[in-house]
C-alpha cells in the first residue's frame, strides 16, 4: 500500500498530538512536529505530498516552493491569512480549511458563559425555583397582570453595548468574535502576535495592549493556553486592573487563573462574577474557593470542563482531520476550499 508522507504542525501538547496520530488512516505517513522553525519545516516539506497545519503557523512561498510534491495544505481551523495562498494556487497547491467542531463548541459555550453572567442566572434561577412567598401575593398573569423582577434583582441586563476582552485570540477566540457579531458589542482582543487588520475588521476586534483590555472590558473571556509564562496569570493584579463590576468568562487552562485570587475579588466586589470550565485541579476539587461562591449564591457559574462536548465526540472529531486528504487521494471534490 503506498502510504503518502504528510507533514503536520501543531503548537498544541503532547496529548493532543496523541489523539490526533490514534485517529490518522494508515494510507498516510505521519510526521508531526510542534512549533518547527522555518528550517526544519524546509527541510520536511522537501519530500511531502501533504501538509496539515493546525490552527495558525506562516506558511509562504519560500516554504511553498521548497516542496515540489506537495497536493494540498490543509489548514484545521478557519483562519487561512498566514497561509500565501496565491503562491500555493501558482504552484498548483490547493488550500482548504476544515472547521474544528470542539472549537466551535467552546465558543458557544462562552457565548452561555457570558450570558449567564449578564442575567446572573444561577441567583436568578435560584429564586425562580424556592417560590419563597416572600416576595408577595401571587397572581394568575394576563397582559396586564404580571410582576415584573418580583425579586427585585439589580444589575441584570445582557451583552448588548457592553464591552467584551478576548484574551489569547486563536482559533476559539476567532469563533467567538463570529458568534457576537451583530450583538451590539465592542470586540477587544490581546494575544501575542498580532492579527492582519484585514482579520480584525472581517470578525470585528479591535487590538488592545493588555492593561488597556482589563481596565475597559466589562467581560474578559480568557483563552490562554498553559504555557510557563501563563502559569497564574490572571492573578491578584489582573483581577485590581480590571474595571470594577466586570466578570470573567474562562474555557482557557485551569492553571492560568489564580482561583483562590478570583474568588477573593467576587467576595470584595471587585468583580461581578466569573464562569469557568477549566479549573488548576481536575475533577474539581472539594476545597476550591469558587465552589463556596456559587453555593454562597454570588454571581459564579462552574461547570465541569464540557465546553468542547464529550470526550467520544472529541476523538471521532481528530478522525475529521483527514477527511480532505482522503478526498484528495480519491478524487473526490474538496471541502471548505480557499484555493
Amino acid at each position: 500500500m503506498k502510504r503518502y508522507k504528510t507533514i503536520f504542525t501543531t503548537e498544541r501538547g503532547q496529548r493532543h498530538q496523541q489523539a490526533a496520530l490514534d485517529a490518522a488512516p494508515e494510507i498516510l505517513d505521519i510526521t508531526m512536529l510542534r512549533q518547527p522553525d522555518r528550517d526544519t519545516l524546509r527541510s520536511h516539506l522537501e519530500e511531502a505530498d501533504y501538509l496539515i497545519s493546525e490552527r495558525a503557523g506562516a506558511i509562504d512561498a519560500e516554504l511553498i516552493q521548497a516542496a515540489p510534491n506537495l497536493k494540498l495544505i490543509l489548514r484545521l481551523g478557519s483562519q487561512t491569512y498566514d497561509i500565501d495562498v496565491s503562491a500555493a494556487k501558482a504552484a498548483g497547491i490547493a488550500v482548504c480549511h476544515w472547521p474544528v467542531v470542539t472549537v466551535i463548541r467552546v465558543a458557544e459555550h462562552m457565548v452561555l458563559q457570558l450570558l449567564a453572567l449578564s442575567k446572573k442566572l444561577r441567583q436568578s434561577e435560584a429564586i425562580a425555583l424556592a417560590a419563597s412567598a416572600e416576595w408577595g401575593e401571587s397572581k394568575r398573569t394576563d397582559e396586564d397582570t404580571f410582576a415584573y423582577n418580583w425579586s427585585q434583582r439589580e444589575n441584570v441586563e445582557g451583552l448588548w453595548g457592553r464591552t467584551i476582552g478576548i484574551l489569547g485570540l486563536g482559533e476559539i477566540g476567532a469563533e467567538l468574535a463570529r458568534r457576537l457579531q451583530g450583538w451590539g458589542c465592542t470586540l477587544l482582543y490581546h494575544k501575542r502576535r498580532r492579527l492582519p487588520e484585514r482579520v480584525e475588521a472581517e470578525l470585528g476586534l479591535t487590538y488592545a495592549d493588555r492593561e488597556m483590555l482589563l481596565a475597559q472590558s466589562d467581560y474578559v473571556a480568557n483563552l490562554l493556553p498553559y504555557f510557563a509564562s501563563t502559569n497564574m496569570l490572571l492573578d491578584t493584579d489582573t483581577f485590581a486592573q480590571m474595571k470594577e463590576g466586570a466578570c470573567l468568562a474562562s474555557c482557557g487552562s485551569g492553571s492560568v487563573v489564580d482561583e483562590a485570587a478570583l474568588a477573593e475579588a467576587i467576595k470584595s466586589g471587585k468583580l461581578g462574577g466569573a464562569a469557568l470550565d477549566t479549573f488548576e485541579w481536575e475533577p474539581i476539587r472539594a476545597d476550591n474557593p469558587l465552589i463556596d461562591l456559587a453555593q454562597a449564591g454570588y454571581n459564579v457559574l462552574l461547570t465541569p470542563h464540557i465546553a468542547a462536548g464529550s470526550l467520544a465526540a472529541a476523538g471521532q472529531a481528530r478522525a475529521n482531520d483527514y477527511v480532505n486528504i482522503i478526498n484528495h487521494i480519491n478524487g473526490v471534490p474538496l471541502i471548505y476550499r480557499a484555493a
